[in-house]
């Protein structure tokens, strides 16, 4: 029989009302305070991506608002930087919004992030938003992490038996086609004696930057509709103070930790949007750093903040809760991104727990597969094109040349960390590129796929970098140039395309090799879903290798590929 989604609704509400109920009613007696406030501490990060061990390159570093950087991250560090923040208010949660596990290091991705679900136990974890990473292994594999037992077809590789995550995944806007919610949309904690509601929404845009057959029989709804019908039901139990868990953020420009040189995107509109019932907004996705504070539709401040990414921030939100009214007094409240500096000493239980993931991983982590003769680096040049993205994009055209592949192109958002030319701790030595390292550049285990794609559609895909809220610079092979004007319209911006030199034919018909998730249209580029005559390939990262080995002591290659202007 199938249940009708009116149905499902009624369900969710009447289910989540009773459960909130006794979650209210049922505040311990050590929970009891005295005076007509009380103080509790909000401690979260975001896109923590399985970085155990501290990041390296730029991905280990904050930069402040004068310019400069601090080493910052490591999971070990970032639990001490928590019982620090705990010990100096009595009443304290420790949440996440979203991407927590997927494309990570190996030290975690090799045991299907595992041990940093056992990271986040250990430190305390209340709640967690899911972030569209959450889903790069499927639905299934979510549920796993939620409650434990061995992967269907690995095992349990890294303990005996994985009990799975003490907290929530929240998804207020995640349900199945028929309407039935397939993640919880909120939970209630009790913190200094009064219920708070945590509220979780992931970003409607989700199926654009996952694998179509990753979430297969799921919809994602929108992101202030989900939000404003979940308070109402916290409203409703009676609960007053509501935080949101977002993951969904905006872009910044130059600015540390604490500034607000936010270029409003989707956070700040949906922030604007959501009910006035919400207290504080923690985002994520977008990796950046920013302690904002935003009115609410009735006009009252509120902090909407970010702390960066890989464990290098955490987002600090002080509230006063009034015992009466159960609801935050606004005007007290204090919002601060804390960096995790590594001057501190690593706990001992999570530095256990890291070292053992090493330990186990070592054997294939520490495999030499190639050498540099320099950093090669994730990020752009003015242009948008990179050193570490051109030798990407080189390596998965010589991986598919049995395709008839004449260029190749990759997505900026597979580029996950730089190469760097200094020897990690693990020693071993400068210049040398292992498997672990390379691992982390690409850990997606995307598979290339070559298609035919006419000159028309190539430039329609160029074209299809710049929308009216993103861009999203492609990385190419040293086949394809182009010109681009950043002043002309869009959908009229690209110029002078060649392949191997010469000019491209809108009616010709080129071999283009893309990843699996590029070919099934991700990140907007549709255009690839016209592609023809699809021949598959390796794994990126295997052709990554291959090319690092056939290629000894790679040099960044000159940014002459994307020529920008004006």
């Amino acid at each position: 029989m199938t249940i009708s989604p009116r149905v499902w609704r009624r369900t969710v509400v009447v289910t989540a009302a009773a459960l909130a109920a006794v979650a209210v009613t049922a505040a311990p007696a050590s929970a009891q305070r005295t005076g007509p406030t009380t103080d509790v501490r909000l401690i979260t990060f975001n896109d923590f991506h399985g970085n155990l061990e501290p990041p390296s390159g730029s991905s280990g570093r904050i930069t402040l608002s004068d310019g400069t950087t601090v080493d910052a991250g490591g999971a070990a560090y970032l639990a001490t930087h928590v019982k620090q923040l705990e010990s100096q208010v009595r009443d304290s949660l420790v949440l996440s919004a979203g991407d927590n596990v997927g494309a990570s290091p190996l030290t975690s991705a090799l045991f299907h992030d595992e041990p940093t679900i056992d990271f986040l136990n250990e430190i305390g974890v209340r709640a967690s938003v899911v972030g569209n990473h959450e889903f790069d292994e499927g639905y299934r594999e979510l549920r796993r992490m939620q409650d434990g037992g061995c992967h269907p077809v690995d095992g349990c590789q890294f303990e005996g038996s994985f009990a799975g995550a003490d907290f929530p995944f929240l998804g207020s806007n995640v349900s199945f086609e028929n309407g039935a919610p397939a993640l919880l949309p909120f939970t209630v904690k009790y913190s200094g004696g009064v219920p708070i509601g945590i509220i979780g929404a992931t970003l409607e845009d989700l199926p654009t930057v996952v694998t179509p057959s990753a979430i297969e029989g799921l919809k994602f709804g929108d992101e202030v509709e989900a939000i404003n019908r979940t308070s109402g039901w916290l409203d409703r139990m009676g609960v007053r103070s509501q935080v949101v868990l977002l993951h969904q953020g905006d872009n910044t420009g130059a600015g540390g930790p604490d500034d607000c040189n936010v270029t409003p995107g989707p956070a700040t509109r949906i922030a604007k949007a959501v009910s006035s019932s919400v207290d504080a907004i923690f985002t994520g996705h977008s990796h950046q750093q920013y302690n904002c504070v935003i009115d609410d539709p009735a006009g009252n401040p509120r902090p909407v903040v970010q702390g960066a990414s890989f464990g290098r921030l955490l987002s600090v939100v002080d509230l006063k809760i009034d015992r009466r009214t159960r609801d935050v007094v606004r005007s007290a409240t204090i919002a601060h991104n804390e960096i995790v500096t590594r001057d501190v000493p690593p706990d001992p239980a999570v530095q256990k727990l890291v070292d053992e993931a090493k330990t186990k991983s070592a054997p294939i982590a520490n495999e030499k597969v190639g050498t540099i003769t320099a950093d090669l680096k994730a990020a752009g040049a003015a242009s948008g094109e990179s050193t570490l993205g051109d030798v990407i994009a080189d390596a998965q055209l010589e991986g598919t040349t049995a395709n008839g592949a004449q260029l190749a192109i990759t997505n900026p958002g597979g580029i996950r960390a730089d190469l760097t030319y200094a020897s990690s701790p693990n020693g071993e030595g400068d210049g040398v590129v292992t498997y672990g390292e390379a691992f982390t550049v690409q850990p997606f285990s995307n598979i290339m796929q070559t298609i035919t794609l006419t000159g028309a559609n190539l430039k329609n895909v160029l074209e299809q970098q710049w929308t009216a809220s993103t861009t999203r610079i492609l990385q190419i092979s040293s086949t394809l140039h182009y010109t681009y004007s950043a002043s002309a319209p869009i959908g009229s911006r690209v110029s002078d395309i060649t392949v191997a030199g010469a000019p491209v034919d809108p009616g010709g018909t080129y071999r283009v090799s893309v990843n699996n998730f590029l070919a099934a249209g991700g990140d907007g580029f549709t255009e690839f879903t016209k592609g023809t005559d699809l021949a598959g390939g390796p794994v990126d990262l295997d052709a990554l290798i291959a090319y690092l080995g056939a290629h000894p002591g790679i040099a960044p290659p000159p940014a002459d590929r994307i020529t920008a202007l004006p």
